[in-house]
């Protein structure tokens, strides 16, 4: 697999990828870079199927060279070098590669806005998120291709968690605008590189993690170097989406755009059983962590904060209102049709 160092000779730093600037269709078979936010062996169940299929059926037309978190570039700038074309495709949350975008805080981990994973694509496919999004990122010279869910957002930490008492202090690897709203409950947020996650829960560098469920918890290694398992979760489920450049999907066929979709519509897929079922198996079967609580009228107070914040994002600009919108009138039509929507 190329090297980040012999990437960054053959790309450039700052300028358009020399071995991309030929139009894709001019060439024999055009090939594609892409990068994901998650490390190889998260990666090998929320992306690697997928584009191994498209790499299978779109054969000698065109293949993708998929690189994990952090090879090409960080995933802070993930956004900068899809825009800029050294990349030409992006899997990712709005919020980890910091895209320049009004819709930036609602990906990833929106406090309280997804109780279940279902809940992410009916708010893009039925509840017009999708059209915002693609309106913000045309702006900047990126397509947005494709909304999925992932995990619910749980605390994976070294010490217990039984009350809100105990979240002060921790020192925690979340995303950005998770650790925004954690921050008033006295939680730390801390950045850190995907890969140094584990070794920094070894050397005490952190207390705890909350940037994902179980499932990943014991995929990536996480399980091995935290000891608790806190069932309440700030989110039912992560909002994560494809990119592309936006002249690299230009140069397309339609045809392999519709086939690059349908692939990312069969990683949504994969994902919603996936992590379903593993939160559940590993709750009940797994051997390493032990499930704590926060008593529910306690949490009430962290959901009651949750909408406050909300308010406060709606503010911030007319774009941000719009979507703040849909996720109340989302979540209220939830509550009203009751179960299996809604508990309680």
């Amino acid at each position: 697999m190329t090297t980040r160092r012999k990437f960054i000779q053959t790309a450039g730093v700052g300028a358009i990828a020399a071995p991309l600037a030929t139009p894709a269709l001019a060439q024999s078979k055009i090939t594609w870079r892409m990068q994901t936010y998650a490390g190889a062996a998260l990666a090998e169940h929320v992306v690697k199927p997928a584009i191994d299929m498209f790499n299978k059926i779109a054969g000698d037309r065109m293949q993708i060279e998929l690189y994990y978190a952090d090879q090409l570039v960080p995933t802070g700038e993930l956004f900068r070098a899809m825009q800029r074309g050294t990349i030409d495709a992006v899997q990712s949350d709005d919020d980890s590669m910091a895209s320049p975008t009004d819709v930036t805080v609602f990906g990833g981990y929106f406090p309280f806005a997804s109780r279940y994973s279902l809940d992410v694509p009916v708010l893009f496919n039925k509840y017009g998120l999708n059209e915002i999004w693609d309106e913000e990122y045309s702006k900047v010279g990126v397509k947005h291709i494709s909304a999925g869910a992932w995990d619910p957002c749980h605390f994976a930490t070294k010490d217990p968690i039984r009350s809100l008492a105990d979240l002060k202090g921790k020192r925690v690897f979340t995303f950005p605008t998770a650790g925004r709203f954690l921050s008033q409950f006295g939680v730390v947020p801390v950045t850190l590189p995907w890969e140094d996650i584990e070794v920094a829960m070894q050397t005490g560098e952190l207390d705890g993690i909350a940037w994902s469920g179980i499932t990943e918890d014991y995929t990536v290694g996480w399980a091995d170097v935290t000891n608790y398992f806190l069932t309440n979760n700030i989110s039912g489920a992560w909002a994560g989406s494809f990119f592309a450049n936006q002249g690299r999907w230009n140069e397309l066929p339609e045809d392999l755009q519709t086939l690059f979709r349908v692939c990312c519509d069969q990683s949504h897929y994969y994902r919603q059983w996936w992590y379903w079922g593993g939160e559940a198996d590993l709750r009940v079967n797994g051997p390493k962590m032990e499930l704590t609580s926060i008593p529910d009228e306690e949490w009430a107070t962290v959901e009651d904060a949750a909408y406050k914040f909300w308010d406060e994002i709606a503010a911030e600009s007319p774009t941000k209102a719009r979507v703040v919108e849909i996720i109340k009138k989302y979540n209220a039509d939830m509550q009203k049709a009751g179960r299996p929507y809604r508990y309680g």
